[in-house]
């Protein structure tokens, strides 16, 4: 049996990278610090768990009622209303948001609301961390050490994952981002692997396994998401056209593997799984905001949220793409594809299903724009480039740092 700890597995990059999400992880705690120290929960923080907390103790979705009230000045929820079902998530979105209340809490009492500061951001730190390893995998995979670094610079210096990942003023995305970028990523790669001299399922069942996952985990998180799922299939059977029939008998067993995890999450009631189902927004989508000026403004005011440094190298790498048929392959084309399709429905929804389009797209981004800089970098402008690539980096994180020291306790 080969070792699980090598250098293949345990080497000079992956210390590297480990470097690099510990910083992430570092610039997230000093946002949940000061977190603490303004005092105060945020109502929509305090919605989420106070509801998850009702689907872990009741175990049945139909009972729970959806609202808020505040008693006095005690900032906790209770229930006031007769529809127990989200339009836009599933109760994984709730669950996940209250998992760390569970060993203990029974509700939201104002003892436990005062430990909340720390203990909301929990389950959406991890997820970052999860998906910021899921990029450099993919990235360095697909392009190399130095594509993996680029990838994952920008990841760990985004302010949008990092202010999501702590909730500061912003919606947990870190779920469906990591389901979404999940569910492409691994369709690929299992397609990739059908090609291997191997019994095909006994060869994928962790593949198949993390694929169920993550479409549970981007249609748990938000149903409008489900757009995923047949471009998954898409995608598997334009990298595996000599195995189609192999292809689809994998994305059905993940499929049946993410809604029995959905089931779950509705506490095995067929009738709420039904009901929940019935009341979801799919397609969110407003026609009529791809003819309104404001919803492109909107999208491009928003770029430098996800990073400042795309200001500057996402322009430079759709300009490389088209011009330079080299770069033009499949490992560049799938994550611009994903882009492009990810802000147009963001530009279709322009409220809140939308963010979560947008926070989406951002791994997509980061992978697209360090393929194109690997390509670069190969080149014989390889000083050049590196020079370059590097100056911006080293400028978006110090930047980000330098925002980050700035934030105040109020």
């Amino acid at each position: 049996m080969t070792p699980f700890f090598t250098r293949e597995r345990f080497g000079r990059p992956q210390v590297l990278a480990g470097v690099l999400l510990v910083a992430f992880m570092a610039q997230c705690a000093w946002l949940v610090r000061r977190r603490v120290q303004q005092g105060q929960v945020q109502p929509n923080d305090l919605f989420r768990i106070e509801r998850g907390l009702q689907y872990w103790n009741r175990r049945n979705i139909q009972t729970v009622r959806e609202g808020h009230d505040l008693e006095g000045s005690q900032a906790y929820l209770t229930t006031i209303s007769d529809r127990p079902y989200d339009a836009d998530h599933s109760p994984l979105w709730y669950l996940t948001a209250s998992a760390p209340l569970t060993p203990w809490a029974q509700s939201l009492t104002p003892e436990i609301v005062a430990q909340l500061r720390w203990l909301a951001p929990l389950p959406y730190f991890v997820l970052g961390a999860l998906l910021g390893a899921s990029v450099w995998y993919v990235a360095r995979r697909l392009y190399g050490n130095a594509g993996g670094y680029i990838a994952l610079t920008l990841y760990c210096f985004s302010p949008a994952v990092i202010r999501s990942s702590a909730l500061w003023f912003a919606e947990p995305g870190t779920g469906a981002g990591w389901g979404a970028f999940g569910s492409v990523f691994t369709a690929i790669a299992v397609a990739h692997t059908l090609y291997a001299p191997r019994e095909v399922v006994l060869w994928n069942w962790r593949r198949i396994l993390l694929l169920g996952l993550s479409f549970a985990l981007a249609v748990g998180s938000q149903f409008s998401l489900v757009i995923l799922v047949p471009l998954a299939l898409g995608l598997m059977l334009y990298v595996a056209p000599e195995r189609k029939a192999a292809a689809v008998v994998i994305w059905i067993t993940a499929c049946v593997i993410g809604l029995l995890i959905l089931f779950a999450a509705y506490f095995f009631h067929p009738n709420a799984l039904i009901e929940g189902l019935r009341h979801a927004s799919f397609f969110p989508i407003s026609w009529r905001a791809f003819v309104m000026p404001q919803s492109y403004q909107e999208l491009f005011a928003n770029i430098h949220h996800a990073s400042p440094a795309l200001l500057f190298a996402l322009p430079a790498a759709l300009i490389t793409y088209l011009a330079w048929h080299r770069a033009r392959y499949f490992g560049n084309t799938a994550p611009l594809l994903l882009t492009v399709l990810l802000l147009a429905l963001r530009v279709g929804a322009p409220h809140y299903p939308g963010l979560t389009f947008q926070f989406v797209a951002i791994p997509f981004v980061f992978v697209f724009v360090a393929g194109i800089s690997a390509d670069l970098i190969e080149t014989r402008r390889r000083s050049l480039v590196l020079t370059c690539v590097t100056s911006l980096l080293a400028a978006n994180g110090v930047w980000n740092v330098w925002e980050l020291l700035r934030v105040g306790p109020r």
